[in-house]
C-alpha cells in the first residue's frame, strides 16, 4: 500500500523527496488501514458475548453515535450520526456494542443508504428484537470538496425493520425521541 500511495503522489507531481513528503506514503498507507480497520473485525469479537436477558420490551435507543466513513466512490470521508433503536425480545445488547456495530460497518469502504442498512440487520440479527430502527445523518466530503460543492448540503438515511416499519406510533416515539 505504501508504495501504490508514494505512486499516487508521484502522479499529481509532486516530488517525494520533499522533506514534506519524505515519510507520507508510509504515513497515508498506516491511516487508510486504520480508516477501513473494520475489515479486520468481526461481529462475534465486536459483540464479545455482551448479550443480557432482561424482561424490558419497551425501546432502547442509542443516540448520536458519531461515524465517519469512506465513500466507495471517491474514497473521500462523510462524517455524521447514527441513532439505533430497537425493542428487546427478551435480550439487550451491551451498550458499547451497538457503537461498535456502528464503528465495524462505517469502518469499510460505504455508500450510506448500505451502512444503514448493514446495521440495522445486524442489531435484529444479534439481539432477535422484535423491531429495529436506525437514521443516519451525514456530511459528505465527496459533495462538498468536489463536484458540485455545497458545503451545507446532509443526507439522512434511515432502516426501519419490524415494528419501527410496521407500526406507526412505534415509529414515530423513536422519531420524537431523537430530535434535539
Amino acid at each position: 500500500m505504501e508504495k501504490s500511495f508514494a505512486n499516487i503522489i508521484s502522479s499529481i507531481g509532486e516530488d517525494l523527496s520533499r522533506p514534506g513528503l519524505v515519510d507520507t506514503p508510509a504515513r497515508a498507507a498506516k491511516a487508510f488501514a486504520f480508516l477501513n480497520r473494520g475489515y479486520q473485525q468481526s461481529l462475534d469479537e465486536v459483540v464479545n458475548d455482551a448479550l443480557f436477558p432482561s424482561d424490558n420490551d419497551e425501546m432502547v435507543i442509542v443516540k448520536d453515535i458519531e461515524l465517519y466513513s469512506l465513500c466507495e466512490h471517491h474514497l473521500l470521508p462523510f462524517i455524521g450520526r447514527c441513532h439505533v433503536a430497537y425493542l428487546p425480545s427478551g435480550k439487550v445488547l451491551g451498550l458499547s456494542k451497538v457503537a461498535r456495530i456502528v464503528d465495524m460497518f462505517a469502518r469499510r469502504l460505504q455508500i450510506q443508504e448500505n451502512l444503514t442498512k448493514q446495521i440495522a440487520d445486524t442489531i435484529q440479527q444479534v439481539t432477535g428484537a422484535s423491531g429495529v430502527g436506525v437514521i443516519i445523518e451525514a456530511q459528505h466530503m465527496c459533495m462538498m470538496m468536489r463536484g458540485v460543492e455545497k458545503q451545507n448540503s446532509s443526507m439522512k438515511t434511515s432502516v426501519m425493520l419490524g415494528h419501527f416499519r410496521s407500526k406507526a406510533h412505534t415509529r414515530a416515539e423513536f422519531l420524537s425521541l431523537i430530535r434535539d
